[in-house]
């Protein structure tokens, strides 16, 4: 049986160096861990999990807890973070809470309980009144929109500016009358707050056309119907991508094309907008930055960080398609 005494031999290190390489502890120079990994998989060396964790403290496993896993932008996100967390040597483990407030507090109170190290929380239901059951004893960071000033690190999307930068595209791709695709059931929403920036910089009358909840076929119904109407849109701008989908639908069950009649704008960048037909113009999250500084965060809480709560507001651009050409 191959031990760690057997990899220092063979690296030129201590034990010591050997065990802060397997535990991913800082400090350790890049060559000193490309040598001690080396050693590792020329000698066949497997990790005692059990004893390291009963040492440690650690599962070396993370929580991810999302509204909706068979979301697109959700599904892409899990896939980023996944990645991520193997080059910390991590595991993630998914929890879906229906963006309920009583879900995603049900996440936080079990996680130590479920033998989480951590725990990365995007939240939906939360309010301004819930930071306080945010303090537990292991980290969390937080992933969206800044609703309220929790005492966390946070992943922050650029949902306002980015909804902006949408809407002010489609009028300047020559649309008179561009609409938002609303949620009634909403009371907060960033993007939409992005699009009517847009629409008082431009001195124009907002127009909405509201769905029932995220539903790609409930936004192609209630495109088709608002096509149909006198004054109808010529630019639809949608706070996700799947709403865009389902307008681009309801645009052509209303007997019309996009682009060339209606001009369409999503959110999120997900892998299909740039492969369906016509291809989706879009606001392009920076995923795998925000999947690696959400693990940087968390893993330098986990090694003892104790500096005050970071926000990392994710990069983004617009990915101009043939949806707005």
């Amino acid at each position: 049986m191959v031990t760690m005494q057997d990899v220092a031999r063979a690296a030129g290190v201590s034990p010591m160096t050997v065990s802060n390489v397997v535990n991913d502890r800082p400090h350790i120079k890049p060559a000193t861990r490309t040598r001690v990994l080396a050693a590792i998989d020329d000698l066949g060396y497997r990790i005692n999990a059990a004893g390291r964790n009963l040492r440690t403290g650690r599962t070396g496993t993370i929580g991810l807890a999302v509204p909706e896993v068979d979301n697109p932008y959700f599904s892409h996100l899990i896939s980023r973070v996944v990645e991520e967390a193997a080059r910390h040597r991590l595991r993630i483990a998914i929890e879906q809470t229906g963006a309920a407030r009583e879900a995603e507090l049900e996440v936080v109170s079990m996680s130590r309980n479920r033998l989480y190290d951590g725990l990365l929380l995007s939240t939906a239901g939360l309010a301004a009144g819930d930071q306080d059951l945010l303090r537990v004893d292991y980290p969390i960071v937080l992933l969206g929109e800044s609703m309220f000033d929790a005492p966390l690190d946070h992943i922050v999307m650029p949902n306002r500016e980015g909804s902006r930068e949408a809407a002010e595209h489609l009028l300047a791709r020559g649309c008179r009358r561009v609409a938002y695709l609303r949620r009634h059931d909403t009371d907060e929403d960033p993007r939409l707050a992005g699009y009517l920036d847009a629409m008082a910089t431009a001195d124009r009358e907002p127009l909405f056309i509201d769905i029932d909840g995220f539903g790609t076929v409930a936004a192609a119904r209630a495109v088709a119907a608002a096509m149909a109407e006198d004054n109808a849109p010529d630019g639809i701008a949608c706070s996700t991508d799947s709403l865009a989908f389902g307008a681009m639908r309801g645009v052509v069950d209303a007997g019309l094309r996009v682009p060339e009649d209606v001009r369409i704008t999503g959110y999120d960048d997900v892998p299909m907008a740039s492969i369906i037909m016509p291809s989706l113009t879009t606001i392009a999250p920076d995923h795998e930055a925000a999947a690696r500084t959400a693990l940087e965060f968390l893993v330098e809480r986990l090694n003892g960080s104790a500096e005050p709560p970071r926000t990392y507001t994710i990069p983004h651009a617009l990915r101009i398609r043939d949806s707005s050409r």
